[in-house]
Parts: C-alpha cells; structure tokens; sequence
C-alpha cells in the first residue's frame, strides 16, 4: 500500500514538473522566494487565472505554499518539496 501511494506522489510530482510555466514559476519563486499571484502572471506573462490554476497544480504536488495577507496570496517553494522535485528545481 505505502508503495501505491508512493507512486501516485511521484506521478503528480512529475506531472506537476512537466510543463513550462510551471518550471517558469518555480524558477521565479527559487529566485525571488515569494511572489504574488499578480507578479508571477506579468513575470510568465501569463493571465492571472491560468497562473492561478498552474500555482494549484504546484500546491497540490506539494511544490508551493501559499499565505494569504490581506486581499493578496503570497506563494513561495514548499519548505518539504519531495527530493526528486528539490533535484529538478536546482536546474532551473
């Protein structure tokens, strides 16, 4: 069972990995450390509703957290990213 659930993680780990404004985002938050949803879609220049769904993605992969203040989500890189990810997000 633990080995199921071990496989699943890695797959949305790498899912969440494949795709280019998503590597955009994690090379901008490795950066700068924490962004907003606003500055990370001008950044990627993409709108803020797709940044917001491809910072999903990411959160729910375990890649990013977020903190709400006030009326702005402020992301950031998890401080517990999976190792394989951790491995990926050096290269960027």
């Amino acid at each position: 069972m633990h080995e199921r659930k071990s496989e699943k993680e890695l797959e949305r780990t790498m899912k969440a990995l494949a795709n280019r404004r998503r590597l955009a985002i994690l090379r901008l938050l490795r950066k700068e450390k924490e962004m907003t949803v606003g500055a990370l879609a001008d950044q990627i220049r993409l709108s803020f509703r797709s940044t917001s769904k491809h910072l999903l993605v990411l959160s729910n992969a375990g890649l990013v957290e977020c903190e709400q203040r006030s009326s702005q989500m402020f992301y950031s890189l998890a401080s517990d990213i999976p190792e394989v990810a951790r491995r990926v997000i050096v290269l960027l």
